[in-house]
């Protein structure tokens, strides 16, 4: 059950675009948010003097998918410093760490290899991480400690632009199914508060017309690769549920061209998803 919550973030030298720091209500966790450009600044910060799990990030390629790139340290900041060097995709950094200090190696170890998962199963991202961390070998209750420390890591996280780590939401804005089909594919799909669901075993067409937009065909070729959508004789399937920033993104992934979902996408009974939206502005 969702519950209300606050989250406060300070920016300490005034600017929107500079180094954020955030805080949660009741919760000993502390992040930071760091623009790259800002490292040196960042370097004299307390936060990443301490042991904590960090996500570089890279903006939207032209897929639309943002590259990440998850690590952890103890401390953090040394790791940070050679990612400035070494690693050229990042234009920012989260990192997340523990105000009482009470997070050592193996939490942060365990929390990379949880991040990288979650990310690997919604490939919603591209990972720039080769492989899923091993988890290590903690007690029952730090294992519990670190999953409670890591639940709210994913509060934090979509209020900063980072939601890859969910692979689909679970609250529907409609509550309905809505339904897609055309050339001998069907899907089905729901809003939700997160974007629009495109449900697994729904069919895709693997023929491309030529009003399919550059960012559409990038998109499908990616979810391909990452095994979103595979091969099911002339067309493609959906092997899970997968999240999508748009009705209109999914549509187009879906019939392999330009579409506007809010009218594509209809009830059994040839409601639309705009007729949907515009009866609910209205209640």
């Amino acid at each position: 059950m969702k519950r209300p919550y606050s989250i406060k973030i300070f920016l300490p030298g005034g600017d929107p675009d500079g180094l954020r720091t955030i805080e949660k209500s009741n919760w000993s966790g502390a992040g930071i948010v760091i623009p790259r450009a800002l490292m040196a600044e960042a370097r004299q910060r307390r936060e990443v003097s301490r042991t904590g799990v960090y996500i570089l990030i890279g903006p939207a390629e032209e897929s639309g998918l943002q590259r990440i790139y998850v690590g952890e340290g103890d401390p953090i900041k040394p790791r940070l410093e050679q990612h400035a060097v070494k690693k050229d995709f990042w234009t920012s950094c989260i990192a997340f760490t523990s105000k009482d200090e009470n997070l050592n190696k193996a939490h942060v170890q365990f929390l990379e290899s949880r991040l990288v998962e979650l990310a690997t199963k919604a490939k919603r991202c591209l990972l720039d991480n080769g492989n899923v961390p091993t988890l290590p070998s903690l007690s029952e209750a730090d294992a519990a400690d670190a999953e409670g420390f890591l639940s709210e890591i994913l509060l934090c996280c979509p209020l900063l632009g980072l939601s890859v780590f969910s692979a689909a939401a679970s609250s529907p804005q409609s509550g309905k199914t809505l339904y897609l089909s055309g050339k001998g594919i069907k899907a089905e799909g729901q809003e939700t508060s997160d974007g629009f669901v495109v449900k697994s075993d729904s069919g895709s067409s693997k023929a491309e017309s030529p009003s399919c937009g550059h960012y559409i065909k990038l998109l499908r070729a990616v979810l391909v690769e990452n095994g979103v959508l595979k091969a099911a004789g002339d067309d493609y399937v959906f092997t899970q549920d997968y999240l999508f920033n748009s009705p209109s993104t999914a549509a187009g992934v879906v019939l392999g061209r330009s579409a506007n979902g809010r009218t594509a996408w209809k009830t059994k009974n040839g409601k639309t998803l705009k007729e949907i939206q515009e009866a609910q502005a209205q209640e």
